[in-house]
């Protein structure tokens, strides 16, 4: 049985405990309009629980939930000038890229997902810049800041989506105090990438998964509101 299917996990972590290896959880997020719904579900593994880090692997086929407009338009294919401001809905697919390993430490407003190439030839680090996770007893829950950081293998790093970053803004997606805290979030992460700390000098560009491991299923109810627990 999966932490999602028994509706906890295990040991005395995050008010919902902590979760073993192996286990299947969900990895949401809420959407920036109001903030309450679920628009983007990825059901993931986890690799490790603990006081200081989760770290969950996303693997090539998973079934996961993503938005669209409600034409069916891709987000990204739409003109920025209209991206946040048409109606939208939210379709099941498959991510077909090669898996993705999240880490993310308690608190901390953003975390980092890695990217391999076929072959696993490891392409980068990536930053997402969020609210920090809260915990529930299927998985974890946050809400993108649009603003990320691409860290290359060579330690170098550039700033992205700047544009659609401006653009909540212009829309009233986010405000400005909100937009000042994030930015500030992200150079907070630059300084961490400065002087290589957890988890990119952690060596986990050299992780590897399971190879007995299942692709977590994604359950009818990915969208259920659970009640909250202590992040």
């Amino acid at each position: 049985m999966t932490a999602m299917e028994a509706g906890t996990g295990t040991g005395t972590g995050g008010g919902v405990g902590y979760w073993e290896p192996g286990d299947h959880i969900l990895w949401r997020y809420r959407g920036n309009g109001d903030g309450h719904a679920v628009h983007i579900c990825r059901p993931v593994t986890v690799v490790r629980d603990t006081a200081e880090l989760l770290a969950v692997w996303m693997a090539s086929g998973t079934e996961c939930i993503r938005p669209v407009l409600a034409d069916g338009t891709q987000v990204h294919a739409e003109p920025l000038a209209t991206r946040y401001t048409r109606p939208r809905t939210t379709v099941r697919s498959r991510w077909f890229g090669s898996g993705v390993l999240k880490l993310a430490r308690p608190g901390d407003p953003w975390s980092v997902w890695l990217f391999w190439d076929r072959g696993w030839v490891f392409r980068n680090w990536y930053v997402n810049l969020e609210e920090p996770l809260s915990r529930w007893a299927g998985g974890v829950d946050s809400q993108d800041h649009f603003l990320d950081i691409s860290v290359r293998p060579d330690r170098t790093w550039e700033w992205l989506d700047e544009d659609e970053f401006a653009q909540a803004q212009r829309v009233g997606l986010m405000d400005a105090a909100t937009a000042r805290k994030v930015r500030g979030a992200g150079l907070a992460a630059v300084e961490v990438i400065t002087a290589w700390g957890s988890p990119f000098g952690d060596g986990w560009e050299h992780w590897r998964p399971d190879p007995g491991w299942s692709v977590p299923a994604l359950p009818d109810d990915w969208d259920r509101t659970p009640a909250r627990t202590p992040s």
